[in-house]
């Protein structure tokens, strides 16, 4: 018989982040963090606060294609390992008040693959000690050098685990069952849908998602896909994103908040809709998402006919491996080298259609010339120019 759990208040935190280049830098933004919990949970005191959800990238910022790009030597050096003392100064906050802390975009190090990071979310319980650990699933190509567990799927299945429970785990808490996913796994349905097939009541989504990929009107990709995202899960979605950001290569409202917390229902409770820092808080009701999910109208899970589906995945369509160890990628442009297969694949099962007087391959070669010519213009940093002292 399950216990019954009272409401509660979550808070999602929009902060200001600086692109770190080293220690001093990782302070300062866990530093500035930390503060913004002790005000969140003293400003909302009555009904306590027993959740806090942190952006992507929050401790360390991450780089894009241009003059200000990081190769794989730069993140290594601010790469942290899990556990480590930026994990214990958020535990001791999760202590002090008695919270889960959730956050993502951890440049993290892990023994197992020396060679590269992981864009790593976590989630901390009120003993300080982690109790969620998820390496981002679906890493874009052009930003960013984390690995995915798929980019190395074989070996990270023998030394870590390759099952649906432990790549998308899902946590039972006194507060609801808690997941995570990480800024680019919420674009498609996949994710989500794993972590709902794992039983999460909770998902918490660090992002550190850019105007440019349409996070304000009128385009708000951001909006109707995370709604959707809570909806066909029936599960709460707490959205945390950068309010702005301090580096010279990136305008301050690079990621321009709009975080946000939806309910079971894909209804918006909360939501800072600008590029600054907030806190936005609501009330967690599990109880009655447990209810809501008694009923068979209108229930995402119920009406699920899964058989015929699983032709859409019986071949690969990003193919696994391509980053195996000893051979990280270096460079972002080297990120995108499989993107070339995808394109090919895609074109060839006649799920895209090339336009009018191309060929599928044309359209591979296409990919090539843009990386070519953005690499000789100094869009796109050469592998050799990658690091560059930096």
């Amino acid at each position: 018989m399950s216990k019954r759990i009272d409401k509660y208040t979550a808070l999602v935190i929009q902060p200001e982040v600086t692109v770190a280049e080293d220690r001093v830098g990782i302070r300062k933004n866990l530093d500035r963090v930390c503060n913004m919990i002790d005000f969140g949970v003293g400003y909302f005191l009555e009904v306590p606060v027993r959740l806090v959800v942190l952006p992507e990238y929050f401790l360390q910022g991450v780089t894009t294609p241009g003059k200000g790009e990081h190769g794989i030597d730069s993140f290594m050096k601010k790469a942290i390992t899990i556990p480590g003392p930026e994990m214990d100064a958020l535990g001791a906050k999760a202590r002090e008040y008695g919270l889960y802390i959730a956050g993502g975009g951890v440049v993290e190090q892990v023994p197992e693959f020396p060679d590269r990071w992981f864009n790593t979310a976590f989630v901390i319980g009120p003993t300080g000690e982690v109790i969620l650990r998820y390496h981002k699933w679906h890493v874009p190509a052009y930003i960013g050098l984390g690995c995915s567990p798929h980019d190395i799927f074989d070996e990270y299945r023998d030394k870590i685990g390759g099952d649906i429970k432990n790549l998308f785990p899902v946590v039972d808490t006194d507060i609801g069952r808690l997941g995570t996913m990480t800024c680019h796994d919420g674009c498609t349905p996949e994710v989500s849908r794993a972590l709902g097939y794992n039983g999460v009541e909770v998902l918490c989504h660090p992002v550190a998602l850019q105007e440019v990929e349409g996070v304000s009107d009128p385009w708000d990709f951001w909006r109707f896909t995370r709604r959707t995202r809570a909806h066909d899960n029936m599960c709460y979605l707490l959205g945390s994103n950068w309010g702005k950001v301090n580096y010279d290569y990136y305008p301050r409202a690079f990621c321009p908040g709009h975080s946000l917390i939806i309910d079971y229902t894909g209804m918006i409770l909360r939501e800072a809709p600008y590029p600054e820092e907030q806190v936005i808080a609501a009330t967690i009701d599990i109880e009655g998402l447990r209810e809501h999910r008694s009923h068979i109208n209108h229930n995402c899970w119920i009406d699920v006919r899964a058989e015929v589906f699983r032709q859409i995945y019986d071949q690969p369509i990003y193919p696994p491996n391509r980053f195996p160890s000893g051979r990280p990628p270096r460079s972002l442009a080297d990120k995108m080298g499989p993107c070339k297969e995808v394109l090919r694949e895609l074109y060839a099962r006649g799920t895209f259609v090339p336009p009018a007087g191309r060929t599928a391959e044309d359209m591979v070669q296409l990919l090539e010339d843009r990386i070519r010519y953005a690499q000789e213009t100094g869009r796109l940093r050469k592998p050799d120019a990658v690091d560059g002292g930096r």
